[in-house]
């Protein structure tokens, strides 16, 4: 496979921006030309091996860091919108998607507003929302949309709050049984913990009383009493890290409020440091590792999935779950799989296959478009309700990398990812996936044409020019 170029001209301008340093100053202590860092800084050139080692040993700078995550996720989610049919008359070449990312990155997160915002403001009309008699639905993105955003361009690593859990579940350093240490600074505060039957939580001030539901599994009943020690304890942080975001309405920050009580809650379970030793040692077995930690397999894939501490970064994952419709119901990705924001995954995908083989981990080696490889692990994760008469909700969870980090897996021992024929292909989404002759396709890709053969028929209906 051919090795990617790297463009990183933002990524370089604002390092030397930071540092106060000129073009001049800054190319003299690369060992590269004036000229040379200026179409570096444009996107004009890629970055050289020679600039990624100048800027490590001059700076000690994370060359991660200059990995194009953001710039990708941007480019799949553009493309992505210019698949809609208001855009009939042809997308930008996938060069000049990437330079807007790339150089221009304000603009294009505007770009993806603007489409979102038309995109409700069609559906609302499609649906008879009244949208148009009514003075308060201007068009925004749902409160859902836009947390979930917020989380997927932050890499789904929040530095200060991350650390602190950290601090909390180790102090010095040092390991303790951190729920107990929970249940302590609880009552301290005058709070009871108690065990209920209804919710699954449930926090009541003036009693002073914590409710967590027995019927819950041991890692939920954790998780929920981090989660509420969080609300209670880390209040200023959390409005300091949603004061940043300045979401467009108070439902958004709420559930983003929600949202970093969750995530202090699962970086306190599996503090960031011995995680990270634990999941390398074990070689990312998701069953040792929610057994060392007291966790839920899903709570292990999803924080493995969010390991990207500057200087300290794991392995690059994706993390989605989805329920037994293929709707995403959770969704991250620190690889250059993204996943599409409107709709379902791609049905060749294992994950979908979970649910056949419930309590059997699923494997698979499959190839995207771009040509790019994947080694993905899959498993049902359904939560009974603890009642014979409460539902059941059912689940599959697939967290998969690069296959360049195989060797690195338990879940890669035996399987030959050297054989090209060994990967399946799998999209992102049907809309805008380039394949040709996949089996499995439900509409045409929105971004070629058609010839459509009344007398002819093969797998499709069409062929896709």
């Amino acid at each position: 496979m051919a090795q990617q170029k790297l463009y990183a001209g933002a990524k370089l301008r604002e390092t030397r921006t930071r540092l106060g340093l000129t073009q001049r100053a800054f190319a003299e202590k690369l060992g590269v030309s004036l000229p040379y860092l200026n179409q570096m800084e444009n996107n004009n050139r890629p970055v050289s091996t020679g600039v990624v080692l100048a800027l490590a040993q001059e700076f000690g700078f994370d060359v991660t860091e200059l990995s194009s995550g953001d710039a990708e996720r941007m480019v799949t989610d553009m493309r992505e919108a210019l698949a809609d049919p208001v855009f009939a008359d042809g997308a930008p070449p996938l060069a000049d998607l990437r330079l807007a990312a790339s150089n221009a990155p304000a603009l294009a997160r505007a770009f993806l507003e603007l489409h979102r915002a038309y995109r409700q403001t069609t559906e609302r009309l499609a649906s008879m929302d009244e949208a148009l008699d009514r003075e308060d639905s201007p068009a925004r993105p749902s409160p859902w949309e836009e947390v979930r955003d917020f989380f997927h361009y932050c890499d789904n690593y929040i530095d200060a709050v991350d650390r602190a859990a950290e601090n909390f579940a180790r102090p010095h350093g040092e390991d303790r049984d951190v729920v107990k240490a929970a249940v302590e600074v609880l009552e301290s505060r005058g709070i009871t913990l108690r065990a209920g039957d209804k919710d699954l939580r449930r926090f009541d001030a003036d009693k002073g009383e914590l409710t967590i539901s027995a019927r819950a599994s041991t890692a939920t009943r954790r998780f929920q009493i981090l989660h509420q020690l969080a609300l209670l304890t880390q209040s200023k942080l959390v409005d300091a890290t949603l004061d940043l975001a300045r979401f467009q309405s108070e439902e958004a920050r709420q559930i983003a409020r929600i949202g970093m009580a969750n995530y202090f809650a699962g970086a306190a379970l599996l503090p960031y440091s011995a995680f990270l030793e634990a999941a390398q040692e074990t070689r990312h077995d998701l069953e040792m590792l929610a057994e060392r930690f007291g966790a839920s397999v899903e709570q292990v894939a999803h924080r493995l999935s969010t390991l990207q501490r500057p200087g300290a970064k794991g392995i690059p994952f994706y993390f989605v779950r989805v329920d037994q419709a293929g709707t995403i119901t959770k969704r991250h990705s620190a690889t250059r799989l993204q996943f599409a924001r409107y709709g379902g995954a791609c049905p060749l995908w294992n994950v979908h296959q979970a649910f056949e083989r419930p309590g059997h981990f699923l494997r698979q080696l499959a190839e995207t478009p771009d040509g790019v490889r994947y080694l993905s692990i899959a498993r049902d994760v359904s939560k009974p309700g603890g009642a014979f008469h409460a539902p059941v909700r059912r689940y599959a969870i697939g967290l998969g990398c690069e296959v360049t980090h195989a060797a690195e897996l338990v879940y890669a021992d035996d399987l030959d990812v050297t054989k090209p024929a060994a990967f399946e292909p799998i999209g992102i989404s049907c809309r805008i996936c380039e394949r040709r002759d996949c089996h499995q396709r439900s509409i045409p890709p929105l971004e070629h044409r058609l010839t459509i053969d009344p007398n002819s028929r093969g797998t499709l209906p069409y062929k896709i020019d």
